[in-house]
């Protein structure tokens, strides 16, 4: 038998640079251009004579995305947020309670990551503290120490709190870890202060805001990360003989975290910027967690140890939604679209498309030529002009019209 007698081995080619690419799942990166590619298989039996079929041997340039909820199921019950992620990839965590911490109860953390690869994007916990210029506080408190749910520590620089907290804290486990770059975010601090409630007048508030570049090690496989995050400092300074008497509550929040194998990063802020564009908190759920929150707050649940039980709490006290509330809502919820709009820096960013299937705009990568939805609240980018999804998955996929 002739030694090229049977079966051969033709690799798929990226439509973008014609490379060859490697044997994988459905979803691969081009090692030459970095173009993100979706793996068919042939074209379906029974489809219509003379179909269009995707071209470079079932390999296009596209990107999938499918909607995906987070339930509360351990605290106030019901959806918490949503947002969209790339089909193929998981999302783990959800809502962290502490009701030893009244004045914030409760932190969003988790990670979607891509199960075939290195890539993910996550929400770090958020970090709370306190502190206070009186000496007797001082000196039964060390640094250290809790105060109603926050560690006791005082305030520092951003750049600061990345270098000695939130970083060591959170990838300090990891290899190899340098840290390439600290830059402010003077523009996002201002728009995260500017939706930030003063509750007196006698308040202070100062935020600030950075990213960091990472570099760091997961086993064999060389990882950078971009990670930003804001500290948010309230200060009230209480009249007392001789002089004042000054408490600070204050915080590392929106922590938000973007890596990929050392090299593909860049590359993927479009996608990491869909996910945040789409992030949205229920209304319903964050209204019902500021009522928790104020209770706690003023002491009324103080007594009950178990979150379910305060769920029932919450739910006979009142369904009002007070506008108070309304606001406070539409100002968390801005705070995460300037979250979306630093990662701008992007190659290619966002467009902005009109999903009919949803009746609203969607935000999804640009860069590409063609975008669709179905019902399911599902999307597809692809810059393939012979492909279309109607051919190879279920549903009823409509083409999209930039806003």
């Amino acid at each position: 038998m002739s030694r090229n007698d049977g079966p051969r081995i033709i690799p798929d080619r990226c439509p973008q640079c014609g490379a060859n690419l490697p044997v994988g799942g459905p979803q691969i990166i081009c090692e030459y251009c970095g173009s993100r590619l979706i793996r068919y298989g042939g074209p379906p039996v029974d489809g219509p004579e003379g179909a269009a079929q995707p071209s470079s041997g079932g390999v296009i340039s596209g990107v999938p995305f499918k909607p995906f909820t987070c339930l509360d199921a351990h605290g106030l019950g019901g959806e918490s947020l949503s947002l969209l992620i790339p089909a193929g990839w998981e999302f783990h965590g959800g809502v962290q309670w502490n009701l030893a911490r009244p004045g914030m109860p409760a932190v969003v953390a988790f990670q979607v990551y891509d199960p075939s690869g290195e890539a993910a994007f996550e929400v770090l916990p958020a970090l709370s503290f306190y502190w206070t210029n009186n000496p007797m506080v001082q000196m039964t408190m060390p640094v250290g120490t809790p105060y109603y749910g926050n560690e006791v520590r005082p305030p520092a620089s951003v750049v600061q709190v990345f270098q000695e907290l939130v970083i060591p804290r959170y990838r300090g486990q990891y290899g190899g870890l340098r840290v390439l770059s600290i830059e402010p975010l003077p523009e996002f601090a201002q728009q995260v202060r500017e939706a930030t409630v003063v509750s007196s007048p006698m308040e202070q508030v100062r935020v600030e805001a950075a990213k960091a570049r990472l570099y760091y090690q997961a086993g064999d496989q060389a990882l950078e990360e971009d990670l930003r995050g804001v500290i948010k400092v309230h200060s009230t300074a209480m009249p007392v003989f001789m002089g004042s008497i000054e408490h600070i509550f204050w915080s590392a929040d929106y922590l938000f975290a973007a890596r990929a194998a050392d090299g593909q990063l860049d590359g993927l802020a479009d996608l990491f910027q869909t996910m945040i564009s789409s992030l949205r908190l229920n209304p319903q759920w964050f209204m019902r967690y500021q009522q928790c929150q104020q209770a706690l707050i003023r002491g009324e649940i103080q007594h009950i140890a178990q979150i379910g039980q305060v769920s029932r709490y919450i739910s006979q006290v009142n369904n009002e939604i007070s506008a108070m509330m309304t606001e406070s809502y539409n100002r968390q919820q801005q705070i995460y679209d300037r979250v979306a709009t630093s990662f701008s820096q992007a190659i290619r960013g966002v467009d902005e498309y009109y999903a009919p299937h949803q009746g609203s705009g969607v935000e999804l990568p640009s860069g590409y030529s063609y975008a669709w939805s179905n019902a399911l609240g599902e999307y597809f980018v692809s810059d393939d002009p012979n492909f279309d999804p109607n051919l190879y998955t279920n549903g009823t996929w409509e083409p999209l019209k930039r806003k």
